[in-house]
């Protein structure tokens, strides 16, 4: 059976406790960082066929996860992040997960579009960019109040829903009160290339974040070079 931890952490002076751990998140961080994983390999932490399978199913239900094919899945690499992250990156995460691509030109032109058409707030690619002029956007995710509504109206303009789509809208999960901060944590919770944007907004916007992820040096220093000067 997978067993509750009890740990606890110094950090910012204070005792931070755990015993609440999400479970299947500390399995996952057993494994290690790389690109695919197979149930085979959570089968020999679990030490259980069965449990392995209760794991996996509730990493794709937190969205942690997602399915690719003949037993092998991929995780978020911000399942690595520390375990006090884990609760500011799961309405992220919700959103993410429950988010809707189309396309119809499947160029920029389908950016430009969904933009003008589609009213709703920006997050990743193309608001990180805005933020920091870092890494050249390539989808816009674009949150609404009415996610079939938005998907409705672009339907109506020839748009097609898949994942190749460049315009993705995004339904709202938790709190948008600090926007930069929501725009961080989504980049973090994305992981990949979207790590990148969330080091760049820590850099430029530390004095906007109340909740501040944790990043390898090497990361950090190749950001710091590649941020344009005066990007803020």
């Amino acid at each position: 059976m997978v067993r509750q931890f009890y740990i606890a952490v110094w950090m910012s002076d204070r005792m931070l406790d755990a015993t609440n751990m999400e479970p299947s998140l500390v399995v996952a961080q057993r494994l290690g960082s790389k690109a695919a994983y197979h149930v085979g390999e959570l089968l020999k932490v679990t030490g259980s066929r069965a449990t392995a399978y209760r794991v996996l199913d509730r990493l794709f239900e937190l969205g942690w996860a997602e399915p690719l094919n003949r037993g092998f899945f991929a995780m978020k690499s911000s399942v690595f992040q520390p375990y006090w992250m884990w609760p500011h990156l799961a309405s992220s995460l919700q959103s993410l997960k429950h988010a809707r691509y189309f396309g119809r030109t499947y160029g920029e032109g389908d950016v430009r579009f969904a933009r003008r058409t589609i009213a709703g707030a920006m997050t990743l690619d193309y608001r990180a960019y805005d933020l920091t002029r870092l890494q050249t956007p390539h989808t816009l995710y674009l949150y609404v109040d009415d996610l079939d509504r938005a998907a409705r109206q672009l339907r109506e303009k020839g748009f097609s829903e898949g994942k190749a789509g460049r315009a993705a809208i995004v339904p709202r999960f938790g709190s948008f009160d600090r926007e930069i901060e929501r725009v961080y944590l989504d980049c973090l919770a994305a992981g990949g290339r979207n790590t990148l944007d969330a080091i760049a907004i820590e850099l430029l916007y530390s004095d906007k974040l109340t909740i501040h992820g944790v990043f390898r040096a090497d990361m950090v220093s190749k950001v710091k070079e590649e941020v344009p000067v005066g990007a803020r």
